[in-house]
């Protein structure tokens, strides 16, 4: 699973977001055998127009997203973290009618029972094990690990070196922070945030964040 062109037509790839995220993102296309032969980045979409002000080597900033004015073979791919400034972005862009493209680095190993949504971004060295599913527009990044028949909802934010234990079940909107540990059968509702390195040993409430080994509910 990867990059895949069933139109067999050069792509234009439109990042939204030009922060270190998107940088990520464009760096790693690159890596892409397909890159220059079945896609090119035409460039990135970010209303902070000196995002890459010290930068060099990048395609350039386009417009906002909001003034975009999409173009025939143009295919998006949404590099936000924040779960509100990607529903809000990618909505724009559905709107006009752009497409987005569920990109899982071929590093990274998905079995095939494995149900991936719409504008999903796997990074490298991921394992995404037996009927595992995740929804649309999540972000997982490299050397995460979700074990068979976990869940993840859309919207998502998962940082490195995640574990997740079999028949997790993880809401929308949630994230979670490097190295975070979700146990087998642990829910973790919507909205939730989980520390970097916490060890989440029983079900965390939608709207909460915890943090720590185990993880206990943090007051802000």
């Amino acid at each position: 699973m990867g990059w895949s062109n069933i139109e067999n037509k050069m792509k234009n790839i439109l990042i939204v977001g030009a922060r270190g995220f998107g940088r990520e993102c464009y760096d790693g296309l690159k890596m892409y055998p397909q890159y220059n032969r079945e896609f090119v980045v035409k460039g990135f979409l970010d209303d902070k127009t000196d995002a890459l002000t010290g930068f060099w080597g990048y395609a350039p900033i386009l417009s906002s997203v909001e003034e975009y004015q999409i173009q025939e073979d143009d295919i998006f791919l949404c590099a936000l973290g924040d779960s509100k400034a990607k529903a809000k972005y990618i909505g724009i862009i559905k709107k006009k009618g752009g497409n987005f493209i569920t990109l899982i680095h071929p590093a990274s190993m998905v079995y095939d029972s494995a149900e991936i949504g719409e504008g999903v971004i796997i990074s490298q060295f991921c394992s995404i094990s037996s009927n595992v599913k995740i929804g649309d527009f999540t972000n997982v990044q490299a050397y995460s690990n979700f074990g068979h028949d976990a869940r993840v909802g859309k919207y998502c934010s998962i940082d490195s070196y995640t574990f997740l234990g079999g028949y997790t079940q993880i809401g929308d909107n949630v994230t979670l922070h490097t190295r975070a540990t979700i146990l087998p059968h642990i829910k973790v509702e919507n909205n939730a945030i989980v520390g970097a390195g916490s060890v989440v040993i029983k079900n965390v409430k939608p709207d909460t964040t915890v943090f720590g080994v185990p993880a206990t509910k943090v007051e802000f």
